[in-house]
């Protein structure tokens, strides 16, 4: 069966223009409809879906910006190009300000008609991919709150699932960042231990506190004891005790720690009866703990106690693929926390944000989004609505000028140099057309005769 062919629209008064772009079109396997108003493209919208619209400006009764609004409040995605002989910047700003996807001047040559349509048809599949990867949240790729499709990221998954109802001991590796509290929070969660899940920074108390904090006091066992205090163990008690950062532990409390691994009982401080309890411990770690055992830093029989059930989870980039549906993740969790509606993100800063290395993994990227969310003033993400350090990437200027003053005098230059030429200036910037046409509606930039 052959795949249904992309539907155009070809809207010009001119029939030689129609048929000109209509044989272009075909050539590329495009399926053109031609039409010779406004009036006949509102009636063709409504029978059928099509991909893009190429409009002539100039047209009688309704004129290409019309056309292109009433095109649009039938088909809402619909992209149309706006055509013409009477090509000057401002009717390109213009255009483009009224929400065309680009502007053609005539003469034309088919190439560009071929590159652009191309252009148009990938801007879709975006946008169908953001539509996409919003429903894929809702499926299988999330796991309780963890989301990830990467093999990587499936294969922990489905090895959470197999070990969640044993009671042994679980050390879950992974640099900062990448998600071991909600690892160990998703095994207490699906295995069905009656009681809490109780977390502890074993890197945030001294010795001192740090054992008072798990095995809990009697009245009177220290000067500032005034009453008894139970311990987060015994707060985990037929729970789970997960302890973040294992490999900062003061070896002392290594010792009680490996003593109740031994035999479930506790003495709280200054206390005289042992305690039972049921508690499984999670802990979790961004340290080499067997190159601190060999340094005497880390016990052994510590370590082969907490080692039974062994998790590695992946830095983001070593879950590249996962870092698109993360973004849509942190949206939606951003749009809630900020009454915010923001639907999509665009190419640019889908782009940044999949290129850049994430030091501090999948924080850091929950960081970045939900900056971005916040400073947004539209319902869609772009590159302007990330923080600086994301997208400079070195410093370039050591000037007392500020980043916009630099792009505008440069663009100014180039488009000075090659008399204002939207296509030439547009090719050395690095740029597409329509990103150079709303550059220069926002610098002001007109023709003179110097840069």
């Amino acid at each position: 069966m052959s795949r249904e062919k992309i539907k155009i629209l070809v809207v010009d008064d001119e029939e030689v223009m129609r048929t000109s772009l209509s044989e272009w079109l075909k050539e590329d396997d495009y399926e053109p409809v031609a039409v010779e108003s406004g009036m006949k493209a509102i009636e063709e919208v409504k029978k059928q879906y099509f991909s893009a619209a190429l409009v002539d400006l100039k047209m009688p009764k309704l004129d290409g910006i019309q056309t292109m609004h009433k095109l649009r409040e039938i088909q809402e995605d619909i992209q149309v190009v706006i055509i013409t002989a009477y090509a000057t910047v401002d009717t390109a700003v213009q255009a483009i300000k009224e929400g065309a996807y680009d502007y053609i001047p005539k003469p034309f040559n088919p190439d560009e008609i071929t590159l652009l349509i191309k252009k148009i048809i990938e801007h879709q599949k975006l946008i169908e991919e953001n539509i996409q990867l919003r429903k894929e949240l809702k499926k299988s790729y999330k796991f309780e709150d963890i989301v990830g499709k990467s093999h990587k990221m499936q294969d922990v998954f489905e090895f959470i699932k197999s070990i969640a109802e044993s009671k042994s001991t679980v050390l879950i590796y992974g640099e900062t960042g990448t998600g071991k509290e909600l690892i160990a929070r998703s095994i207490h969660n699906i295995s069905k231990r009656e009681g809490e899940f109780i977390p502890v920074a074993c890197a945030a108390l001294p010795e001192t506190l740090l054992e008072a904090e798990l095995f809990g006091y009697e009245k009177g066992a220290f000067t500032d004891a005034k009453e008894k205090r139970v311990g987060k163990l015994e707060l985990a008690n037929n729970g789970t005790l997960f302890l973040d950062e294992i490999g900062d532990m003061d070896m002392k409390i290594q010792v009680d720690l490996l003593r109740f691994l031994q035999d479930k009982k506790i003495r709280r401080l200054g206390g005289k009866d042992l305690i039972s309890l049921d508690v499984r411990v999670v802990a979790a770690t961004n340290k080499d703990l067997k190159k601190l055992v060999k340094e005497s830093k880390f016990r052994e029989d510590l370590f082969y106690r907490l080692n039974v059930i062994k998790i590695n989870l992946p830095t983001l980039i070593e879950r590249k693929e996962d870092i698109p549906l993360l973004i849509y993740h942190f949206i939606e969790k951003y749009n809630i926390e900020n009454n915010k509606q923001i639907k999509e993100i665009s190419e640019e800063a889908l782009n940044i944000l999949t290129n850049y290395n994430y030091p501090g993994n999948i924080r850091e990227l929950e960081n970045i989004i939900e900056h971005a969310v916040v400073v947004s003033k539209s319902n869609l993400i772009k590159g302007d609505d990330l923080p600086d350090y994301i997208k400079e990437k070195e410093e370039i200027f050591k000037e007392d000028l500020s980043l916009e003053e630099l792009e505008r005098r440069h663009m100014k230059t180039i488009l000075n140099k090659y008399n204002f030429n939207i296509q030439k200036s547009a090719e050395i910037l690095g740029i597409d057309r329509v990103t150079l046409y709303r550059k220069i509606d926002k610098y002001n930039i007109r023709k003179t005769n110097k840069g």
